[in-house]
This record gives structure tokens, C-alpha cells and sequence, in this order.
């Protein structure tokens, strides 16, 4: 079984593709493994991704797909795989379809986990850090006793420049740009299907497992 697994920061991507591997027995596999993987273990690929890197640059999708390609074809995917963070554009997906083509194999399911804008922005907006202890709070999930302030040592909260609102917005924009081309494409390959990541992280979870298996 063959899965890419797509959802906007905040959406419970990272929670769902943890169950997903376990309960399917396949390996979940993500753009920054491999290429930490490609460039650790000094593949050609891995070399050539590591030199854009060094200079701040974006890797060109012709490495990309190969250090992909080189991931597909190892022992372990045999089973199938579950693919996260990538494809993330339309010419990444396209060169993934003729890739995965040339394996013998196919992508079998395209799920996106959806959640309104308003809702993300709640959730990546929500954390806040104790100075003194490091310890994280969730204006939403696990909120302090007493707001503002530690509960292990009294700290005043603080919220990282990356979890502000215009931060959080703006990153989100780009990220629903892009995604909404692969929305696209993948409904007219017919292959995605969309799961509501409003509901409980248990139900959204009954849900991909119930698709999978139908």
C-alpha cells in the first residue's frame, strides 16, 4: 500500500502518519530523513543535495526525486510506504507518479487531513515556553493553571517568535497555495481523499484506517 499523506501545519499529520506505519507495517518516510540519510551515508545524490544546501539554496527537484527514487527502491518498501512532506509541488508529483511507474508499483492513496484556517492558526498560535524550566503550554490542549505563568516554577510564559500570529499566517498562506495545486492534481488522478482533522485525533484516525482498507 502506497500512501502520500498531506495537511497543513497544525493539521495532526505528524499524529496520524505515527499510527498509520504502525497499524499498516510500512515505513513512513519524510523529505528530511531522507535527504539527513542520503547526505550522512554520502550518496552521489546525497553530495549534491548537501552542496545546494551549504549555500542556502533550494535542491533542484531532479535531485530530489532521485534521492526519493533511491528511498522507494530500498528493501523495506517492498510492503509499501507512506510518503510525508513530499510531493510538494505539481512538477515534484508528476516526476513521483513516473517514478513510482517505473518500480512496477503505483500511489494508491492520496489523503489530505483538512482543517479550516481560522482553527489552524488556534493551534500554532497556542504554545507558549517557560524560560526557566522549558516547559511548553497549549492555550488550547494543555493550558497553565494560571494564565501566563509555569506551573512547575512560577516563570512568566513567553511565545516563540515562529508560533506569532504573523509568523504562523503568513506560513500558512504559502502553504495553502501550494497545497491546493496538489488538491487539484490529485483529484484529477482521482486518487485523493479528503478526512475532516476537526474531529478527534481517535476518530480522524477510524476514519484513514476505515479508507485504507476499503
Amino acid at each position: 500500500m502506497n500512501i502520500i499523506l498531506m495537511g497543513l501545519p497544525g493539521a495532526g499529520k505528524g499524529t496520524q502518519a505515527e499510527r498509520i506505519v504502525k497499524e499498516f507495517d510500512i515505513p513512513h518516510i519524510s523529505t528530511g530523513d531522507m535527504f539527513r540519510a542520503a547526505v550522512k551515508n554520502e550518496t552521489p545524490l546525497g553530495l549534491k543535495a548537501k552542496s545546494y544546501m551549504d549555500q542556502g539554496q533550494l535542491v533542484p527537484d531532479e535531485v530530489v526525486i532521485g534521492i526519493v527514487r533511491e528511498r522507494l527502491a530500498m528493501e523495506d518498501c517492498e510492503k509499501g510506504f507512506l510518503l510525508d512532506g513530499f510531493p510538494r509541488t505539481v512538477p515534484q508529483a508528476e516526476a513521483l507518479t513516473a517514478t513510482v511507474k517505473e518500480l512496477g508499483r503505483e500511489i494508491d492513496h492520496v489523503i489530505n487531513i483538512n482543517v479550516r484556517r481560522e482553527l489552524l492558526i488556534d493551534r500554532l498560535t497556542g504554545r507558549w515556553i517557560c524560560p526557566v524550566c522549558g516547559a511548553s503550554y497549549h492555550t488550547m490542549f494543555n493550558p497553565p493553571k494560571e494564565a501566563g505563568i509555569c506551573d512547575k516554577d512560577g516563570g512568566k510564559l513567553y511565545q516563540r517568535d515562529d508560533d506569532k500570529l504573523e509568523v504562523v499566517s503568513q506560513r500558512l498562506d504559502v502553504n495553502i497555495a501550494q497545497t491546493q495545486l496538489l488538491i487539484d492534481y490529485y483529484t484529477e488522478q482521482g486518487l485523493l481523499r479528503s478526512i475532516d482533522g476537526e474531529q478527534d485525533i481517535q476518530v480522524v484516525f477510524e476514519e484513514i484506517k476505515s479508507l485504507l482498507r476499503g
